[in-house]
């Protein structure tokens, strides 16, 4: 049996490596994902004050830090059982609204769109951000770089900082903003959505105009049939920030909703040896293994699945893409071709920028009103939010001082580790064909199917399947063999 090792997977955040088994023929009998590193922050925040967890959890990922400090700060709400005032619900979500933008702007021009600007066949060495450069001159990737930067410098002026914020407490937030301020933001916020409009354009001229692409994206190649996971408000709408968590199987029919307090209700975990990032699954159909259908438990959390959770949007630029989403493809729900992923992003990356501006023309948000002092002894608190790249959980439980005794998260991306080990398998068996040369090309269309989901593995891995495991090999510099190898 041939191994072939993708290793390390490119264009992701974090570490993870591809192992495919070729059979005698040279057909793929079986690929696995790996991801060889931990965090551990669940261990990590024991003992700790649970209103400082906030700004220690913006550290498990530099891309995605305003996810886990609005996440954690809704648990911390929860544990103190206190309602923050309105106007720092929607300064939160303002904020948030911001991150939404810089990150899929980061997501789609730096890890995706190489694949359709460049070529999934084009040389490595140009699939990336400066190829683009290369092929769509300087001007427009400056507007990519200058209107992520405008959302950066939103989550500054409103949070304090644009990465690690330290700005969430009990009960609201630690500074508000002022009038002033929230008419800069105004003009940074329309500036955003015409960029998000022209992304759609883009998407429009560079991918749907392109018959190749139009047919990999409706291709079996890149397609799993699963439950689907999104947080919805109370018309069925997308929202990020709060909401009930919605759960649609195959057909688009709901199978359940919950609170932020019910999670452990409707989801579980599973532990693998060979990975140190969980397997998410719906208890209500159970652990059935890497497989998709109705039968299997396992559920996508992606930008694709919250649009198939919803029935619309709730801004009116983004409900008219993503009418045109659905019509495009087929007029059904829910749509399961994997690459249309990235086309929901810029569906959702207008929406964004419409909910930012949208909070911003409200004047509530610079009043000085932004905190409710928690007067209860802290217990025990859930909080949800929608990560960019899939639904993250954050659990506390204290003493009746407040220090953490324990802490569960579910991450945007450990969520999809069920169906990204799917896909990858799927396009491995699809790319990959007995009597033909793999070569990088091949490669990449499988390394497109994880690619997709906007993976975030640092912020995932969390398991400890027993003892942390350890080969040191010492290896000759002249001939490069390994002389000793030494394991834990």
């Amino acid at each position: 049996m041939r191994t072939i090792s993708i290793d390390p997977i490119t264009r992701l955040e974090g570490h993870g490596k591809i192992e495919i088994f070729l059979d005698d023929a040279g057909a793929v009998k079986n690929a696995y994902f790996q991801v060889p590193e931990l965090r551990g922050f669940e261990k990590f925040v024991e003992g700790m004050p649970v209103e400082e967890v906030p700004r220690v959890v913006t550290r498990i990922c530099g891309v995605c830090p305003a996810a886990h400090h609005l996440a954690a700060g809704k648990a911390v709400d929860a544990v103190y059982h206190v309602d923050p005032p309105p106007t720092a619900k929607k300064l939160r979500e303002l904020y948030y609204s911001a991150h939404y933008v810089h990150s899929h702007i980061a997501h789609f021009y730096a890890l995706a769109a190489p694949d359709f600007v460049m070529g999934p066949d084009s040389d490595p060495a140009t699939r990336n951000i400066l190829g683009l450069v290369q092929k769509l001159g300087v001007g427009p990737v400056a507007e990519v770089i200058k209107h992520r930067a405008l959302a950066q410098e939103i989550q500054r002026m409103v949070s304090g900082r644009a990465t690690h914020s330290v700005w969430t407490l009990p009960g609201g937030v630690s500074k508000g903003i002022t009038e002033d301020e929230r008419k800069d933001i105004i003009v940074k916020a329309k500036a955003c959505l015409e960029f998000a409009k022209g992304s759609l354009k883009l998407f429009d001229d560079v991918v749907l105009a392109n018959k190749a692409y139009v047919d990999l994206i409706l291709s079996d190649t890149y397609e799993l049939d699963t439950y689907y996971i999104g947080t919805v408000d109370e018309k069925n709408h997308v929202n990020f920030y709060h909401g009930d968590h919605r759960v649609v199987d195959q057909n688009g029919k709901e199978l359940l909703r919950y609170k932020d307090a019910e999670y452990l209700q409707h989801i579980a975990e599973r532990v693998e040896k060979y990975s140190y990032l969980k397997f998410p699954y719906l208890k209500a159909i159970g652990w059935k293994g890497l497989t998709d259908g109705k039968d299997s438990g396992l559920y996508q959390a992606s930008p694709l699945s919250r649009l198939n959770a919803a029935d619309g949007m709730a801004t009116p630029l983004a409900q008219a893409a993503y009418e045109r989403f659905y019509a495009t493809l087929g007029g059904k729900k829910p749509v399961k071709k994997l690459l249309a992923t990235h086309w929901a992003r810029l569906v959702e990356l207008v929406y964004a920028a419409e909910r930012l501006l949208e909070l911003a023309n409200d004047p509530e948000v610079a009043s000085p009103n932004f905190r409710t002092l928690p007067t209860a002894t802290p217990t025990e608190g859930v909080g949800i939010v929608e990560a960019p790249r899939g639904i993250l959980t954050h659990h506390f439980k204290t003493d009746e001082k407040g220090l953490v005794t324990q802490a569960n998260l579910i991450v945007g991306t450990t969520n999809n580790h069920g169906p990204i080990s799917m896909a990858i398998k799927k396009a491995a068996q699809k790319v990959i064909k007995p009597g033909q040369e793999v070569g990088q090309g091949m490669l990449n269309m499988v390394e497109m199917a994880f690619r997709l989901f906007d993976p975030c593995f640092s912020c995932a891995t969390h398991s400890l399947p027993g003892s942390m495991p350890l080969t040191v090999d010492i290896i000759d510099e002249r001939t490069g063999t390994v002389l000793e190898r030494v394991s834990r």
